[in-house]
């Protein structure tokens, strides 16, 4: 029998986000199928916890000296000509002197580009831009958006046989809807999200605030984060504390969508997220900052409460979904079709499959023993 095919991912962190838990779900769909080495260039380990125990993978402590990244590549390439992995998988800018360090050494490199930090929200930094160009054009690059398919071969210039689009995919049983929410007759308004600077929920907070004005309502937000004294601080000082409500980290996320009648999501830079998916499949309604591909996601009756990256507009939307609740019925069952209709997770792990090791070498019956533990 075979040995599995050794995939070393080089992560710029592997704390729990949503490209760690499309990894886990990847990795758990194709099971023994395949061997895992994973990189967190910043020693964060945390998604581990969300990996099937009894997968194949092992973790390599690489140390990253950031002032000296000519000596960063030869460091990576001699690791990677005395690993000799069957793929290369590098995720992000962050990992980006991993993906220099691969020319030459005849490994086949997959570079799966999810979005841009706060640095690059407004603009491509042209030093960027350039060693994307160069240092990208002979890998195998995956994106989840449109938006990032236009920037990958107009902006960074990749020939196009480089760039595949593979929307995300979500577990439409797992995040099935659960009917009505609001028992108390408060309807509560949530998200799910790592509390970071560009999830901007702050303007969540702001804009949860003006719209409670014209309807009684409550926020729960579900996550954990650097931000998360700042943003309690914020709601005291609103005198929102009683009606925001901090779950922290989350298990089983599945289970606050179910308790949501409202998804919200207000961050300045976003391109194909995860938990909107997850909001579809639970049947809910959104309101959303329309950034990346997110009206696109939306069903189209939806999509006009995308809107711009503002407080004022952010609680407008809210404001009518909180006072029509047959319009948000509509509205999460479109939702719902939307997300059984296009972004299924079965679709994307074919296709991930096909790209990471080859058509040739996808297992011919997808193994379904376990699951992906799940969190926030």
């Amino acid at each position: 029998m075979n040995a599995p095919p050794t995939l070393l991912h080089v992560f710029s962190t592997f704390a729990v986000g949503g490209p760690q838990i499309r990894f886990a779900a990847l990795a758990a769909r194709y099971g023994h199928a395949w061997r895992h080495a994973i990189v967190a260039l910043d020693g964060n380990a945390a998604c581990r916890d969300m990996l099937r125990q009894d997968l194949l993978v092992d973790y390599l402590a690489v140390p990253v000296n950031k002032g000296d990244p000519l000596g960063n590549v030869l460091r990576y390439r001699r690791i990677l000509r005395e690993l000799r992995p069957d793929v290369l998988v590098t995720y992000n800018w962050g990992a980006i002197e991993w993906a220099m360090a691969n020319d030459f050494t005849g490994l086949r490199h997959v570079h799966i580009e999810d979005g841009f930090g706060p640095d690059e929200r407004e603009r491509q930094l042209p030093r960027r831009v350039w060693t994307r160009r160069i240092v990208l054009r002979g890998a195998t690059v995956i994106v989840p958006s449109r938006t990032l398919e236009r920037i990958a071969l107009k902006t960074w210039w990749l020939p196009h046989k480089r760039v595949h689009y593979v929307p995300n995919g979500v577990d439409l049983t797992r995040f099935a809807a659960a009917g009505p929410r609001a028992a108390d007759g408060v309807p509560v308004i949530g998200t799910v999200a790592a509390l970071r600077p560009e999830k901007n929920l702050a303007r969540l907070i702001r804009a949860f605030a003006i719209a409670r004005r014209s309807h009684p309502a409550r926020l729960v937000i579900a996550g954990s984060g650097p931000e998360a004294a700042s943003l309690q601080k914020q709601a005291k000082a609103l005198g929102l504390a009683d009606s925001v409500q901090f779950t922290g980290h989350l298990n089983t996320p599945q289970d606050a969508y179910k308790q949501f009648d409202i998804f919200a999501l207000s961050s300045d830079t976003e391109q194909m997220p995860l938990s909107l998916l997850e909001a579809m499949a639970a049947g809910l309604p959104v309101a959303a900052t329309a950034v990346g591909d997110v009206a696109a996601m939306l069903a189209e009756p939806n999509r006009r409460f995308a809107t711009a990256c503002d407080d004022e507009a952010l609680a407008a939307a809210l404001t009518a979904l909180l006072g029509d609740p047959a319009l948000r019925a509509t509205l999460g069952a479109a939702n719902h079709a939307r997300a059984a209709a296009e972004f299924d997770q079965e679709r994307m792990f074919r296709s991930y499959a096909t790209l990471l090791v080859g058509q040739n070498s996808v297992p011919p019956s997808l193994p379904r023993s376990g699951a992906v533990r799940t969190g926030s």
